[in-house]
């Protein structure tokens, strides 16, 4: 066991997450991409943590990209509350052509306001700029993020904050930033243990969801497809990354995001610094890592009773994260790292969480939903559920616990700090509730005393 556990170490601890088949299985880092390289763990405010494209359900011809960063946002982290970073570029990348290379990239700049007393202000100002073949431009200037849901004090009435600050920008594409409740849903406790599975095969539930009652801050896109349809097989590559300023004045990429889990649970740990620093066009490097999952080994020792496992020429491993797959979603035979999104197909009337393994070609790993199980779907995957060995497996955790919204941005309104749901009232008993308690107690022992002299007569 020993041997195992170094084994796991030198993969990352990320591989724990038996997800590797679809790129972006059970959670790693801290999830789907949280805290997944040595470095980025140190820059949360530049972190990556999780990426969705999806026909728009409420405006089918559009499609809407979202782009978490910030992992594990504590609602109640006052009075330096979580922010985009003013020194850092946040951008939002299409592939149109399989190459990949971006076709129309969006980068975000974000400032801080000045505070009010001894509080953060939390409402940015940002700028949008566009690059595709018109050029370079400006596309939405002076927006606003609303404020950290902070409580009802501070907040009152939240929907309309969001309401207020969705933008359109000037090529007619939609778009909100700020703070979400984090959509991401995975027992990564137990994962993390080893890819402990806490009842049964993990499919009947029983999980516990790490990121209940957490937040993250969000940009979204929503975007014509007109705009991004090339005519032939109408698939996108999305990906999203971070970049900082550098020593030589110049903008270098610390993070990026396409399908999800690559970095945490394929790229070995030595490695993983690397691979966020480099293009999704330059991913020919990393084949060896999808063709010999390091995870499909790994699984083959924790879970031998539900082998074999197929630890080599994982062809399908490399479809599914590094080309697209024939039939669905493929774009080519170059190698990169992005989720890919077949815009022709249209959203599922009724969804399935596990996405093309249930059947449902709308959903995960043709693009990826907020409501796709990816864990479920990975651990199957990786097990070998798309080379004829399919297993029942999961974490537990079927859904997030809090609804999704129907209508744009799609992410949940944040948790508020005030109802800090993670919080356990201290003491049990409030000072109010034992005066009240001892009032009442006072008032029983006397009533007890004149039935006793009642009785006495």
């Amino acid at each position: 066991m020993r041997k195992l556990v170094l084994l796991l170490l030198v993969a990352g601890a990320a591989a724990v997450v038996i997800s590797v088949a679809v790129g972006r299985g059970p959670a790693a880092g801290n999830a789907s991409s949280h805290r997944e390289a040595p470095l980025i763990s140190e820059d949360p405010s530049a972190d990556n943590t999780d990426l969705y494209a999806f026909r728009s359900p409420d405006k089918p011809d559009t499609v809407t990209i979202i782009s978490n960063w910030i992992p594990a946002e504590d609602p109640a982290a006052g009075p330096n509350w979580y922010t985009f970073s003013k020194a850092a570029r946040y951008l939002i990348h299409v592939d149109t052509n399989g190459d990949g290379q971006d076709d129309v990239t969006y980068r975000y700049r974000f400032v801080t306001q000045p505070g009010v007393a001894f509080l953060r202000n939390t409402q940015q100002l940002y700028e949008v700029t566009k690059t595709d073949s018109r050029g370079t431009r400006v596309v939405g200037s002076g927006l606003l993020t609303p404020p950290n849901n902070i409580g009802e004090r501070s907040t009152p009435n939240y929907r309309k904050y969001v309401t207020d600050q969705e933008h359109f920008l000037t090529d007619g594409e939609l778009t909100f930033a700020g703070q979400r409740e984090d959509g991401f849903f995975g027992d990564i406790g137990a994962i993390f243990d080893l890819v402990a599975i806490r009842e049964g095969t993990g499919a009947t539930g029983r999980g516990k969801d790490f990121f209940a009652g957490y937040n993250v801050h969000a940009i979204v896109l929503r975007i014509p497809i007109a705009m991004l349809d090339n005519g032939t097989n109408h698939t996108i590559g999305v990906w999203a990354s971070t970049e900082r300023p550098a020593a030589d004045g110049t903008f270098k990429q610390v993070s990026r995001l396409g399908f999800p889990l690559a970095n945490e649970v394929l790229i070995p740990s030595d490695r993983k610094d690397e691979w966020n620093a480099s293009p999704p066009a330059a991913d020919s490097q990393w084949r060896q890592y999808y063709d010999e999952p390091i995870l499909a080994a790994l699984f083959s020792q924790l879970y031998p009773q539900f082998g074999p496992y197929t630890t080599k020429d994982r062809a399908d491993l490399i479809a599914v994260g590094l080309t697209g797959v024939p039939g669905l979603n493929f774009t080519g035979s170059a190698l990169a790292d992005e989720l890919r999104l077949n815009m022709s197909i249209p959203p599922a009337a009724t969804p399935n969480r596990m996405g093309v393994l249930g059947g449902d070609t709308a959903g995960f790993p043709n693009g990826r939903r907020l409501g796709d199980d990816v864990i479920d779907i990975a651990e199957q995957v990786v097990a070998g559920a798309l080379v004829g060995h399919p297993l029942p497996l999961g974490d537990g955790v079927d859904a997030n616990e809090k609804a999704h919204l129907s209508v744009f941005p799609y992410e949940g309104d944040p948790y508020p700090g005030f109802e800090n749901a993670k919080g356990t009232p201290y003491p049990k008993k409030t000072i109010a509730a034992k005066k009240k308690a001892s009032a009442q107690k006072k008032v029983s022992a006397k009533t007890k005393t004149s039935a006793s002299a009642r009785r006495a007569r």
